[in-house]
C-alpha cells in the first residue's frame, strides 16, 4: 500500500484553510508537502514488510527470560489523530528459538506507526513475538503519554497510561510475571 501524496496535500490545506490559515503566507505555503511527506514517514507500520523482523536462530538452548527494555516509540491515536509518545518493555522465553536482538524494537515499530490504541498495540506486539518464536512466554508493558489528554479535553499533562498483555508462562506463573514486572519497574 503507497501513499497518496496528492491526497494528503491537498487534506492539509483543507484543515489550513479550515482553522482560517493564509496557504499562501511563507511561513507555511511549503507546509502541505511537508505534511504529506511525514505522515508517510509516520505512519510506515502499515508498509512495513515481516521481512525486517523475522531473524530467527532456531536450535537454541536458551530458556531464561530475554528482556529488552525502554524501546521509544511514538504512534498516533486513532480516535484524534494526536501522538501518544512513550516505552515498550518486551521479554519472552524461548522455546528453541531466539529473534535477533534489533527485530523486537522493528516489530514495537512497525505496529505503532499507524493509528493506534495502546491497548491494541500492546497486544500486536505479544501476539507477533509469540506468534513468530512459539515462545514459552511473552509478556509486553507499555507505558505512554497521550497527547489527546494532554493538549485537550481533561488536560491532565502528567497522566500516563499503562497497558500489559502477558502469554504463556508469564500469564500461568506469577513468579515469572512477577520478575518481569520487577525488571521493568
Amino acid at each position: 500500500m503507497s501513499v497518496d501524496k496528492k491526497k494528503l496535500q491537498e487534506a492539509c490545506i483543507l484543515i489550513l484553510e479550515a482553522i482560517g490559515e493564509d496557504t499562501k503566507r511563507e511561513g507555511v505555503s511549503r507546509t502541505p508537502s511537508r505534511f504529506a511527506n511525514a505522515w508517510e514517514e509516520i505512519t510506515e507500520g502499515y508498509r512495513t514488510s515481516d521481512d525486517k523482523i523475522n531473524t530467527i536462530f532456531e536450535g537454541e538452548n536458551y530458556d531464561e527470560m530475554i528482556l529488552v527494555k525502554e524501546i521509544q516509540f511514538h504512534s498516533l491515536c486513532e480516535h484524534h489523530m494526536l501522538p501518544f509518545i512513550g516505552v515498550a518493555h518486551v521479554a519472552y522465553i524461548p522455546n528453541k528459538k531466539i529473534i535477533g536482538l534489533s527485530k523486537i524494537p522493528r516489530i514495537v515499530n512497525k505496529f505503532s506507526k499507524r493509528l493506534q490504541n495502546q491497548e491494541r498495540l500492546t497486544m500486536e506486539i505479544a501476539d507477533k513475538l509469540e506468534d513468530l518464536l512459539d515462545a514459552k512466554g511473552v509478556a509486553v508493558k507499555i507505558s505512554a503519554s497521550h497527547m489527546c489528554m494532554q493538549m485537550r479535553g481533561v488536560r491532565k499533562e502528567n497522566a500516563e497510561m499503562q497497558t500489559i498483555a502477558v502469554r504463556g508462562l508469564f500469564r500461568s506463573d506469577s513468579r515469572t510475571r512477577n520478575e518481569f514486572l520487577q525488571s521493568v519497574k
